[in-house]
Parts: C-alpha cells; structure tokens; sequence
C-alpha cells in the first residue's frame, strides 16, 4: 500500500486583509506512518502561572491527608473532578518581611524586591522557561491581569515601587513586563487587526463584521483539502475565536453607549468582572491551542484589591475581608472567595482538558501553578503558601498527590522543580536551597 498523504505545515495560518489566525495541531499537520516522537504531535509543553492575592484560610485549603489518598477540602474541592492531575504542596515559604509587595515580587522570583526608587527583583520561573521553550511561538509568553495600577503613584505598599505590585513577570532584575488588562487589545494581538482606528474599530464594531470575515476564504481553501475530523476540529477552534469577539464587542457597546469616545487603545474590558476573567483565560486557551504561546502568566486580582463580590454574597472588598481578625463570619467570606476564584480557574481547566492536542489533551501537556505569595492575609506573612500544580507536564509529572514536607522549604525548591520539567536545569534559583522533584 502507498502512503501520499502530505502533511499541512504546523506553521500555517490562515490569512486575511488585516488579519492572521493561527491554527490549532490536526491530523493533516502529522505525516502519515511517521513515528510520534518526529512529528509536530510530539506532545508540545505548556506552561502557565496564576497568581491570586491575600493568601487564603489553610484550614480550608490543606488536605487533612498526605499522598494519593487524600480528601480535597472545601476551597480546593472544584479541582475534585481533575483529581488525576492535581498535585498540592504543603510547607513551602519565602523569606524577607511581610507584605503585599513581597508577596507577589517573591512568588516566581524567590527574590526579596529592592526598597526605595530602585527597581530590582530577579528574572521569574516564567521568563526562564519562555527563553527555552518560547523561542518557536509568536509570542514568548504573555502576560494577563485583570486590575490596573495606572491609578496609583508613588510607593503603593511601604517602602517598595508599585512595580512589584503591577506583575509577576520579570524578563530581567530590572525588566518588570507589563500585564495586559485589555481583553480586546489581547485579541488584536493574536488574530490581527492592531493596528486599526478607533474610527475603524468602531466602523466595524457598527457593521457587525468579525476579523474572521477577513479570512473566510482562507479557511475555505484549507478546508478542502481536509477530513471531516480536522474539519471538525477547524470548525470548533474558529467558533471559539468569534464567540470570545462577540462577547468582546459586547463589551465595547456597553461601554459606548455610555458615552465613552473610543480611545486609541481598543476598550473591550467588560464591566462584569466574572466575564472579564472568563475572557482572558478563553484567550488563554485559544493562544495555547494556536501554539501562539507556550507561556502565560496571570494575575486574577492584585496586592491591595477592592474588588467585592456580590455575586456571591460577598459585597466587602477583598482586602478587608483578608483581614479577618478570625471573626468567623469574615473567615468564610474569605474562604468563600478563594473558592470562587478557584471555581473559575477550575472552567479554564476542564477547557483544556476537552480540547485534544496529539495524543493527549492540552491540559495533558501543560503544568499550571495556582497560588498566591502570602499565606495568612490577616497577618501578610510568607509561611505555608497556597500552592497547588494542575497538568500532566506531557507526561512529566504525576497527579493525584498531596505533598506535605516533613522539613518547610522555600518556594524556589519548587520553582527549580518546575524549570527542571522543563528543561531548564539550574543549581541556583532565588533562595533555593534544593530542587523539590515533581
């Protein structure tokens, strides 16, 4: 028998007037009879780093039980149904002074922040792994955020710049990188179209018209040449893409029909702010899905945030509730947060769980670290952090785990673990003291 099936490039995109979209992996990018190891099925990894602020109640968060036999406890229960890929790590800290600013500086740099007007940290886990893995996709990594600091000047906690607070990103000591709020400018980004007016955005917003429009012929002529099951898959990912435009352009007439002039940058943050969340990990999804990025980093909410939850039952502001002097009613509005934030990480999850991705899933490729860089947030301190890895790593790291150290270690133990599952072998990384092996 002959094999003349010929293999779509993995780099290939389809493309428009304005517009480029990148394509998810399908079976016609895998040459026929090819062994798996030489082809662009080759499980792919992903990485991503998702911070929240404030610590969380860890009577709530901590397993009673160590090992595979553990019961999921009341914050950490939406992970429950992806229990075979969930590890948890109990006893971890970093060092210095309690704080907002050390708590988010520290958390992927495991490097205490330079006081005063100076701004200096250290190059962070995620930044280590764009530079090895990053270096074929269009994007090294990408940064997301869902609260802005632009509105605060000067020092924005004690004695540190609010550098520390704006990111847990560090391309360098000296490099902090900025974290995109903007759900619509993140679209532009990945599927084109940046570099359109305000006149013509809001042009096109009126008419109805999509970025996808601007390729339809490409993704005609691709289609052709495809089975019904990459078609399938084409159809899905592409539906995906106007879906997260449509809730975008939502957004913007919302906004519009208040009044608000379209600036120069596109607006497109809805004012829902479970929405907005929900916005930027389907972003997040279809970036990783693109193979637009291998890398992502995420601040849910920030140091210092407000931000309150009616639609929970939780009307105080977040870093009020935090403080919670153990008065029982504000230990559950707390406890009652933290598993809402966990509920919609937990979406993002079992989004890429059912998107398949060679032999596996997304999610199967992937290794995700949950977590905030304070533990207590009635007392800011660093001691026993939140900390929880979702993804098999391809294959890399086992799920189904609590590990309770015997003996407490510093977060970079973990970070040098996970650098390692991704091929970045250091001996040295923050206050390290060892590599914790996942």
């Amino acid at each position: 028998m002959m094999i003349t099936k010929k293999a779509i490039p993995r780099r290939t995109m389809l493309r428009g007037i304005g517009a480029t979209v990148a394509l998810p992996l399908l079976d016609s990018m895998v040459p026929a009879l090819s062994a798996l190891a030489d082809t662009e099925a080759n499980p792919k990894q992903r990485f991503g780093f998702i911070y929240v602020p404030h610590g969380s109640i860890m009577r709530d968060w901590t397993p009673a039980q160590d090992g595979t036999a553990f019961e999921f406890p009341p914050i950490l229960r939406p992970l429950e149904t992806l229990r075979s890929q969930v590890t948890v790590v109990t006893g971890l800290f970093n060092t210095g002074e309690n704080g907002h600013s050390v708590s988010t500086a520290m958390w992927l740099s495991g490097t205490f922040p330079a006081k005063g007007s100076v701004v200096r940290l250290g190059t962070t886990t995620d930044q280590l792994i764009a530079r090895t893995i990053g270096r074929d996709t269009t994007f090294p990594s990408m940064e997301f955020a869902t609260e802005d600091h632009s509105s605060h000047l000067g020092s924005c906690a004690g004695d540190f710049l609010c550098s520390y607070m704006s990111t847990i990103a560090w391309a360098s000591p000296t490099e902090p990188l900025p974290m995109e709020i903007n759900p619509r400018v993140v679209f532009e980004r990945m599927f084109g179209g940046d570099q359109a007016s305000p006149a013509q955005r809001v042009a096109r917003m009126e008419q109805n018209t999509s970025i996808l429009d601007a390729v339809v012929e490409s993704a005609r002529d691709l289609s052709r040449g495809l089975g019904q099951r990459d078609r399938t898959k084409l159809t899905g990912y592409l539906d995906n893409v106007r879906e997260i435009e449509r809730r975008l352009v939502t957004a913007e007439k919302q906004r519009n029909e208040t009044g608000i002039q379209a600036p120069d940058t596109p607006v497109g943050i809805p004012e829902d702010w479970e929405e907005h969340v929900n916005l930027m990990f389907d972003l997040q999804a279809l970036a990783l899905q693109g193979n637009l990025t291998r890398v992502i980093s995420f601040m849910m909410a920030r140091e210092l945030s407000t931000l309150s939850y009616p639609q929970i039952g939780v009307a105080d502001g977040h870093h009020p509730v935090s403080h919670n002097n153990n008065v029982p009613e504000q230990v559950a509005k707390k406890a009652k947060i933290d598993v809402y934030h966990l509920s919609l990480f937990t979406r993002f999850l079992e989004k890429l769980k059912d998107t398949p991705d060679g032999d596996g899933s997304i999610l199967d490729h992937s290794l995700f670290l949950y977590g905030s860089g304070m533990s207590n947030g009635n007392l800011h301190d660093h001691v026993n952090l939140p900390i929880v890895l979702v993804g098999g790593a391809a294959g890399r790291v086992k799920g189904n785990r609590h590990i309770r150290l015997t003996k407490p270690a510093p977060l970079s133990n973990l970070m040098m673990g996970v650098l390692e599952t991704a091929g970045v072998h250091t001996d040295k990384f923050g206050e390290g003291t060892g590599r914790l092996e996942l």
